[in-house]
């Protein structure tokens, strides 16, 4: 009598009872990497589980332009050129606050950056009225 069994979903493999008593011989191929974020051509890989579902959402519009203009910038700092992308999708995520929370200001880990930081204060030096027009708002 033999015995068929079903290794992984397209490997089949036929088997004795003999061949039960005995420790297996048999070796299975690495499975074959995963891609991550970047492909191999240097495209941004939409679908990779690392980016939690943000290319999709709501504001997947917002977030592809914001993340597809920082990763092909030149500009220096990278993604500098930007701000206009991630100023969208921030307002984007504003509007969609439970599926976008925020982090209390006591728990935002100070390791974790605004992503808009660096790009605003880069927009500042090149466009100092930005700053100045920020800070009437805010009074």
């Amino acid at each position: 009598m033999s015995y068929c069994r079903q290794i992984g979903k397209d490997k089949i493999i036929f088997a004795t009872k003999e061949d039960h008593q005995i420790p297996s011989t048999v070796t299975l191929p690495e499975p074959d990497p995963q891609p991550g974020l970047i492909l191999s051509d240097g495209t941004i890989n939409w679908s990779c589980p690392c980016l939690g579902g943000m290319a999709t959402g709501p504001c997947g519009v917002e977030f592809r332009e914001a993340f597809s203009c920082f990763h092909y910038s030149t500009a220096e700092p990278k993604g500098s050129d930007c701000y206009e992308q991630f100023s969208a999708m921030q307002s984007c995520m504003a509007k969609y606050p439970t599926l976008y929370n925020k982090l209390d200001s006591e728990d935002k880990d100070e390791s974790v950056m605004d992503p808009l930081q660096n790009i605003g204060n880069a927009e500042e030096e090149k466009h100092p009225d930005i700053k100045q027009s920020t800070e009437a708002k805010e009074s």
